[in-house]
């Protein structure tokens, strides 16, 4: 994969994730306890052979930076492998990334010193398994200019995604960028074909592309709002079915976009046999993990009128957690948490270094990083009384507990 150039949009500021992305970039948000979001596009890359990789960063950027440093600094420079990390460069003009296709445009003069004949776009903060090698080798087959990954989505969703229409051939005849309502799949009168924001561009192709678009002044600079649509007409555009490495049968793909969704795809990880097998050895995901000793239940004792054991019940422990005479049941234990006797952790998430005191109560929640958790306090139970507290709850109940949440919350 000498001749192909990866870049990795890792610019959005995530909003609708708030109070995850207060702090943090949207790709840098942990996931399933010992992972960020990034790690699954970063890890699709690798175990595709796509090794030349440009991470393009904007707000927020220094833990999704040092993450990347820490976790994926052993490719070969030497060998023509690496993981750089671009953040805005201001070559251009002087403003922030004003779209998708503006991010690529202002990092021009990057790409074009490294020798590539395909480009592939992705986005970094999705999470799935997939070889983009089947879709580059199909790409290249059919002559294509450019290759749109897609899949079958519910309509209800249709005003979430790029909306593409195609022929027999997967020629795409029709793009639109979210929709109000999308136009069923000849086959399938409940689905539409929704992009995925993965492409694949003729590197000549998509420059020229680009320089053309920076000069509309009516454009948005969006590759789904400006550059796909502009080229369906005149030239070979390709649909290309999502084929899932994970299971090749269900299509696990999430987009963890809000607080709802990034809370159920880490929910699906605690499940008897989830769809996402974080232990396939053949389509590793890689990562960060920090030195630390493995995690550990301890006290059992259930005698007397206060017993306490440190169990854990269909859950994920990251090292370094210690549940101490505690419960946890169906949740994810982050690095260097700890849970004090008496305690209950059910349905929940919990960031590293938490801290839950003695006999407090969580349920439904996500608790972002260094919270410490009083002795007593119930989070999950009352809505007005979280909100109260400042934090953010869901219309689905979900509870979120901001970084560095002060110790002695009311």
């Amino acid at each position: 994969m000498k001749n192909v150039l990866t870049l990795i949009l890792a610019g959005g500021k995530g909003t609708r994730l708030e109070p995850l992305t207060r702090e943090r970039a949207k790709p840098a948000v942990p996931f399933g306890g010992a992972y960020r979001i990034i790690d699954f596009t970063l890890s699709n890359c690798l175990n595709s052979d796509l090794r030349r990789i440009l991470v393009m960063t904007q707000y927020r950027a220094a833990s999704l930076d040092r993450h990347v440093r820490l976790g994926w600094n052993f490719l070969h420079r030497e060998l023509d492998e690496f993981i750089d990390i671009l953040p805005p460069q201001q070559r251009i003009d002087e403003q922030w990334y004003r779209g998708t296709a503006d991010a690529v445009y202002q990092n021009i003069y990057t790409i074009e010193q490294h020798e590539a004949d395909y480009i592939v776009i992705l986005s970094g903060d999705h999470i799935y398994k997939m070889d983009y090698s089947n879709m580059l080798r199909q790409h290249i087959d059919a002559n294509a200019v450019a290759t749109i990954a897609c899949l079958p989505v519910e309509l209800k969703y249709s005003d979430q995604f790029g909306v593409i229409q195609c022929d027999g051939d997967m020629r795409v005849t029709g793009f639109q960028e979210k929709p109000p309502l999308a136009e069923p799949m000849p086959d399938d009168p409940d689905r539409f074909l929704a992009s995925m924001g993965i492409y694949i561009f003729n590197r000549d192709f998509l420059l020229d592309r680009l320089c053309t678009d920076a000069t509309e002044r009516d454009s948005s600079h969006d590759f789904g709002k400006d550059i796909i649509p502009s080229m369906i007409e005149t030239d070979h555009v390709l649909a290309y079915p999502f084929r899932d490495r994970n299971t090749n049968a269900t299509n696990y793909w999430r987009d963890v976009g809000t607080l709802d969704a990034y809370y159920e795809a880490n929910m699906d990880l605690v499940e008897v046999a989830p769809e996402l097998d974080l232990y396939d050895r053949s389509w590793t995901i890689n990562t960060y993990h920090p030195p630390l000793p493995p995690p550990k239940t301890v006290f059992a004792d259930v005698s007397g009128d206060r017993p306490r054991a440190g169990r854990a019940l269909d859950s994920v422990l990251c090292p370094g957690a210690i549940i101490s005479g505690g419960l946890v049941e169906h949740s994810i234990v982050g690095f260097n948490s700890r849970v004090n006797s008496w305690a209950e952790v059910r349905d929940s998430i919990l960031f590293n270094g938490v801290q839950v005191g003695r006999h407090a109560k969580i349920r439904r929640a996500i608790i972002d990083k260094n919270v410490r958790v009083p002795e007593g306090a119930e989070i999950g139970f009352d809505p007005e009384k979280d909100r109260a507290r400042g934090f953010t709850v869901t219309q689905s109940g979900i509870v979120a507990v901001p970084m560095d949440a002060f110790t002695e919350f009311g």
